[in-house]
């Protein structure tokens, strides 16, 4: 059974963002920067890569199913940025308190690489702890939630914390991390119980709570495979949110980097936007684009 509490009617989100990168010297990028494909048919202003000055941009799908585009970044500064609408159901992430766990042999090919330790996700490390502290627990969604319980009350949030090189591992020793941190030591707990779990990144308004009085960033958070289906966990809010906009999946942060320079740029300027908008506004939008 999934539960789902109604809040009324389908949402317009605003999103998007204006990124800057300096390079000394022409370098080559890789963006993942695109909503999932699985949500292409909710766009109801496209999220297209605008970039100053203008360059070439190629994409491509990766192992993952994440659009990735690529281009050369001149010397000097270069702009990326985008502005869109996506239609939502207005809803929050569901709860299926009767998902089920589904036994290692019957785990679908393409979801068996998410029970694998991974760049980031070093669930060797953590073996001992995970099966000690919910392997007698009961399967299923509760389990899954039990570990999102203590992932969320084990970690503070500290974005001066913030270090690209943490481990799930370290995470857990160091008690501290932003939302990356907080999904990569879920979702290896999950592993170390043999429960499939991916990290996903994307866009995560500040929908029905409190604003956190923080700037808006691209957001991390996980899922996990029960039942017949992905379901989405998030370890940092551990409360279900309204208006989640997935950008990408994979092993770990290493597999869903917005970006990815071979060589050196520095990032000049990182604004993302996320938020709610109503008829006029989004009206007001798609008027000026037509």
């Amino acid at each position: 059974m999934t539960a789902t509490p109604d809040t009324g009617n389908p949402i317009t989100i605003r999103a998007g963002y204006d990124i800057r990168f300096a390079c000394a010297v022409p370098t080559p990028l890789v963006l993942m920067l695109s909503v999932h494909p699985s949500r292409r048919a909710d766009m109801l202003l496209p999220d297209n890569i605008v970039t100053d000055p203008t360059l070439l941009v190629t994409s491509y799908t990766d192992s993952f199913g994440n659009l990735c585009h690529r281009m050369v970044a001149p010397a000097g500064e270069t702009r990326l940025h985008t502005d869109f609408l996506i239609a939502d159901s207005g809803l929050p992430d569901a709860i299926a308190v009767d998902a089920r766990e589904v036994p290692i042999a019957q785990v679908p090919h393409e979801a068996l690489q998410y029970v694998l330790p991974s760049r980031y996700c070093d669930s060797e490390a953590l073996m001992d702890f995970a099966w000690k502290t919910f392997g007698s627990m009961p399967s299923g969604w509760s389990r899954v939630q039990a570990i999102v319980d203590h992932v969320h009350s084990h970690i503070r949030f500290d974005y001066q914390q913030a270090r690209p090189t943490r481990t799930a591992s370290e995470a857990f020793s160091e008690g501290v991390g932003v939302c990356r941190d907080y999904a990569h030591l879920a979702v290896a707990l999950c592993r170390c119980l043999n429960i499939p779990a991916r990290y996903v990144t994307g866009y995560l308004p500040d929908i029905g709570v409190e604003d956190p009085l923080l700037p808006m960033d691209f957001s991390a958070w996980f899922q996990v495979w029960l039942g017949d289906r992905w379901h989405d966990f998030d370890a940092r809010n551990n409360a279900p949110r309204i208006g989640r906009i997935l950008m990408a999946t994979g092993r770990d942060a290493a597999d869903v980097a917005i970006s990815t320079a071979f060589g050196n740029a520095t990032l000049a300027k990182f604004d993302v936007i996320c938020e709610e908008v109503d008829a006029v506004a989004s009206a007001e939008m798609m008027r000026a684009v037509a």
